[in-house]
């Protein structure tokens, strides 16, 4: 995997964790055209091969934002065809982002607007900075969110929360974002990396196919039919039986010692 990236850092903690940071800190982490190359390109490379990753951290550069949305400066200007292969470009990272096959907790560190609160609930849960704050601001700039903001927030908060915090464009607190549940756990700023680690490396220790197979399930339970969810659960159940870290699991569990489990 590629780590000189221009807009990304990217580093390895304890071999299996990958913590992915936004780092334009200069301009509070906004995403310009080669942030959304950049970032469809990490992730589409981890979706052909997790090459030992098994839980992603996506976090902000800097202690004031996690992502200002959209760089309106390089925006201002456009022609409508530069703004929309632009805006093509980030719908690609989004999707490559929410098609990653490991789990990926957003640890939000500051300001999420627009675009950073779209990618932060892209991700598969969040932990937030107690000063960090939120908002889907693009009806405020005569857009509205397309980086599916319409279609994961109402998932998280329910539709007239959505609808609220969508046609509003008003700012909301991390404590509020909790209480909606679009955040999972809100944590003194000093200690959110410390926290979202800790979960990190409990997810990294488990089962990784199994943690795979678990997640796209979870995914796929809001977008189908209970009985099409039952179906697609059972045939990623079955596809574990055969997997040497189950007979690993269950052999651990019964010598009384930890698991070593290989992704096999």
């Amino acid at each position: 995997m590629r780590t000189d990236y221009e807009t990304f850092k990217l580093e390895r903690v304890d071999d299996h964790i990958l913590v992915v940071t936004l780092n334009r800190p200069e301009v509070a982490n906004a995403k310009n055209t080669q942030m959304g190359h950049e970032q469809k390109e990490i992730f589409e490379s981890l979706y052909t091969d997790q090459q030992g990753v098994r839980c992603v951290i996506v976090t902000g550069a800097g202690d004031k934002a996690f992502c200002a949305g959209g760089d309106l400066k390089e925006r201002k200007g456009m022609t409508n065809e530069q703004w929309e292969y632009q805006h093509a470009v980030f719908e690609q990272s989004g999707t490559a982002l929410r098609a990653c096959p490991v789990p990926v907790i957003a640890a939000v560190n500051g300001a999420a607007f627009g675009g950073g609160t779209e990618m932060a609930l892209s991700c598969d849960f969040v932990y937030a900075a107690r000063t960090a704050n939120f908002a889907l601001t693009e009806v405020t700039l005569g857009i509205m969110p397309g980086g599916m903001g319409t279609q994961n927030l109402p998932q998280a908060v329910g539709e007239r929360r959505a609808k609220e915090i969508i046609l509003t464009g008003r700012p909301f607190t991390a404590e509020q974002a909790y209480d909606w549940g679009l955040v999972n756990r809100v944590c003194e700023p000093d200690a959110l990396m410390d926290e979202t680690l800790d979960t990190a490396r409990a997810i990294a220790a488990n089962a990784p196919l199994s943690v795979m197979r678990a997640k796209s399930a979870v995914s796929i339970a809001t977008q189908v039919d209970r009985q099409t969810g039952a179906r697609y659960e059972l045939e990623a159940y079955n596809r574990l039986v055969g997997t040497e870290d189950r007979r690993e699991g269950i052999l651990a569990f019964n010598e009384k010692r930890k698991p070593d489990y290989k992704g096999r």
